[in-house]
């Protein structure tokens, strides 16, 4: 996945716009114009630190007479007492630039730490971590990015960039054969340079599947270890293999060691507990 400048730049604009409005009028009220100062951003919390990009381009588009001093990257581990940056400029700027930054950081941080925490567990095998769109409307590429930083790998972003036909595609389209034929034309027709997944609940719809072909990627929806094998004997080899539904720390190893590809996992980004970030006045 991509990270585009104006894609953080929109989400940056519409979080202010959701925060500031016409002012943040408890710095206008409290804090003299033109007063200037320095703040420190600490790591309350043990995990893999995730945002710093971000917040500085968060920092610059409040204000962009306030300089920032990194001291700590994306994808670093972190614990309590751990100085990330400092932030330097107009005093009520760095107010409110303050809760958009932490809110961002503790955020993906959260995510980054329980992402490297999966690849960690899959150490040894061939099979990777994917994300999903399981994620918190409005700060999807956040959340996503947040994956990558952890050691992830981004799965389709939205509904725009891949097809992924599913249980409910298939059983609307009168079956897995219907659905996915229906979806090579489509792709035709329209001339679309996208991939096509497909979702399989049992042995008899990935058979169909591998009748037909022309997908990129296969997922084994709720299968059992003793049917994903059953599976990966069937498949040969022709597609890459993605288990799902199910997922979990405690059991992800054993999905991967039944030799897929990939397992995807809500898990990543619907599940977990942001990380305590702090940003303290230096005095």
């Amino acid at each position: 996945m991509e990270i585009k400048k104006e894609d953080l730049l929109a989400f940056i604009h519409n979080a202010l716009e959701e925060d500031v409005r016409d002012g943040d009028h408890t710095s206008l009220s409290t804090v003299p114009e033109g007063a200037m100062g320095k703040a420190r951003l600490l790591v309350k919390d043990t995990g893999i630190l995730a945002g710093v990009e971000l917040a500085e381009l968060i920092f610059k588009t409040v204000d962009a007479r306030l300089k920032t001093e990194v001291l700590m990257k994306d994808g670093d581990p972190m614990k309590p007492g751990d100085i990330v940056l400092y932030v330097e400029g107009p005093d009520r700027s760095i107010l409110t630039a303050e809760r958009l930054v932490l809110n961002c950081m503790q955020r993906m941080s959260g995510i980054a730490t329980v992402t490297r925490s999966i690849v960690d567990k899959l150490e040894g095998t061939r099979c990777k971590v994917l994300d999903t769109r399981k994620t918190t409307p409005g700060i999807r590429l956040l959340e996503k990015w947040a994956v990558k930083i952890g050691g992830g790998v981004n799965h389709r972003f939205g509904l725009f960039d891949m097809i992924l036909i599913k249980d409910n595609h298939a059983d609307y389209a009168g079956g897995i054969k219907n659905a996915l034929r229906a979806a090579q034309e489509y792709v035709k027709a329209h001339h679309l340079d996208i991939p096509i997944e497909i979702e399989v609940r049992n042995l008899d719809e990935l058979k169909e599947v591998l009748e037909v072909g022309g997908v990129v990627r296969i997922m084994l929806d709720n299968f059992s270890y003793e049917k994903i094998r059953e599976a990966l004997r069937l498949i040969d080899g022709r597609f890459p293999v993605e288990a799902s539904g199910g997922i979990t720390p405690e059991n992800v190893r054993e999905y991967a060691e039944t030799g897929v590809d990939y397992v995807s996992m809500g898990y990543l980004t619907h599940s977990v507990k942001s990380l305590d970030l702090s940003l303290k006045a230096v005095k």
